[in-house]
């Protein structure tokens, strides 16, 4: 059978492997054959895509039987999409009163790609206009979630996620690498990070880390808001509210702390 239509390649491809997918959570474990005729192609096409899939860790091969499963690499990506899900979820109430009770915005992100990416948001009492950073990438260098989120990871894959260069976005942007670091070492000695108009000029913001089941840190728990309001020392006031908020997430999330 001629590939030449792109039967193989390119959108089409990509279906197909949704496809198969789909047929192996459905069934549980799947032959190649079943495969095959559910998806209506020869048995050859779908080798050569379980093949592919194999290689990349989305199924594997179920002992003796021959048949296919999904396989870790599959349970990995789902796995991340729930525990992102749930971090909202569990978050939300906690986020809720530290907001209240301080009076800023609250934030919770996670690291994804080279960014730190609000995914869920409480505004305090305090706030008059406030912008809706939910969904929205910002630089993990540049802001106290960002910070908190490098700080636990191993060095080289810190400055995998960070590039050749720190940009600039204010006067107070930390765009040199071994501040960075020290400011890191210094995040994990004390459980927190502060930024101060790093991101904007005029917006300070603190962070505490939040832990999964196995004590690694999955998201960042911020209060922001403006410098008038929150100077370094009521920053360095709040750190404790907002490390025990953190702490209350991290137990609804499974970790054994």
């Amino acid at each position: 059978m001629s590939t030449t239509s792109g039967e193989n390649s390119g959108p089409q491809s990509v279906d197909r492997a949704v496809t198969v997918l789909e047929i192996i959570a459905r069934k549980g474990e799947a032959s190649v054959s079943d495969v095959a005729t559910e998806v209506g192609v020869h048995r050859s096409t779908i080798s050569r895509l379980l093949a592919v899939l194999r290689s990349r860790g989305m199924v594997e091969v179920a002992g003796s039987s021959g048949h296919y499963r999904l396989g870790p690499n599959l349970l990995r990506l789902a796995g991340a999409v729930r525990a992102n899900l749930e971090v909202r979820i569990q978050g939300a109430e906690t986020s809720r009163a530290l907001a209240s009770l301080l009076g800023e915005t609250v934030n919770i992100a996670i690291t994804q790609g080279d960014s730190a990416v609000n995914v869920y948001q409480a505004e305090g009492p305090s706030t008059i206009t406030v912008d809706n950073w939910v969904g929205h990438p910002t630089p993990l260098h540049a802001t106290s979630s960002g910070k908190i989120l490098l700080a636990w990871l191993p060095a080289q894959a810190a400055d995998a996620l960070l590039g050749a260069t720190l940009a600039r976005y204010t006067p107070e942007t930390t765009t040199d690498r071994v501040t960075l670091a020290q400011q890191l070492a210094l995040a994990r000695a004390e459980g927190f990070a502060i930024t101060l108009g790093e991101l904007e000029e005029g917006l300070n913001a603190i962070a505490a880390p939040i832990r999964g089941p196995g004590g690694h840190v999955i998201a960042a728990l911020s209060v922001s808001g403006p410098g008038f309001r929150l100077p370094r020392e009521l920053l360095l006031g709040q750190a404790g509210e907002v490390i025990a908020a953190a702490a209350r997430i991290s137990d609804l999330m499974g970790h054994l702390g």
